[in-house]
Parts: C-alpha cells; structure tokens; sequence
C-alpha cells in the first residue's frame, strides 16, 4: 500500500500537469464553473510545480537548490507584501497570500517547462555526441 501510495505520488511530481487536470476535472464535476475550477486547480497545484522543479534541477544538475527556491519565494513573498502597502497602505492578508501563490504558480510553471525542455535538449546534445 505505501508503494502504491508513493508511485502515485512521484507520478504527479514528475508529472504535475497531471495533478493540474485531475483537480481541475473533480472541481468542474463538483462547481460546475470553469473560471472557479481552474484558479481552484491552480491554487493546489501549485506546490507540485514547486517540487517538480527542485526535482528537475536535482536531476539535471545533480545539486540540490531547495534553499535557493525557498530564498526566491520568501523574496518574492516580501516584495509582493510592500508593493501592497505601499498602493492600498494597509495590508490585507488574504489578498496578499492569494497573489504571492498565484505569482509562484505563474513562476514555477514557467520554470517546470524551461527546465524540462533544457534537460531534455542536454540530454539529446550528450547522447548525440557521445556516440
């Protein structure tokens, strides 16, 4: 049962488009509202797209650089909680957290596919030229 539970796991780290549509589809069936489903699929996907990343860059270059995506999202937290201040001079919480997540999302997608696409194409460049 933990085999079963982690393989499924590692499939939507690996492949957290995957979690994207599956959360999406549930929430559809369930709200019955697009607009709601995608920002709801959006918004618990999110740390997929985080993990898959660090997986990502694990494999890619072999070096571990959790502390550089968690340094990255605390920066971006606090720069997201000032420009906030500085337009509405007050802080909202939830406003505030609901754009930081959504920003990361936007970021770590981003990332996933510039990622993917270069460690496929450096793994294309090596193996051509290794043979």
């Amino acid at each position: 049962m933990i085999t079963f539970l982690s393989s499924i796991i590692s499939i939507f780290f690996a492949l957290p488009f995957l979690g994207f549509l599956l959360v999406f589809i549930i929430t559809k069936l369930v709200t019955n509202n697009n607009r709601k489903s995608v920002h709801r699929a959006l918004d618990y996907t999110t740390i997929l797209f985080v993990i898959s990343v660090h997986f990502l860059i694990e494999t890619i270059w072999g070096k571990s650089l959790s502390w550089l995506i968690i340094l990255i999202m605390i920066l971006i937290a606090m720069i997201f909680v000032f420009v906030h201040w500085k337009v509405k001079e007050e802080i909202v919480l939830r406003k505030v957290l609901k754009g930081f997540w959504r920003f990361n999302f936007i970021l770590f997608l981003l990332a996933y596919i510039t990622l993917t696409l270069y460690g496929l194409l450096h793994r294309a460049i090596i193996f051509t030229f290794s043979n």
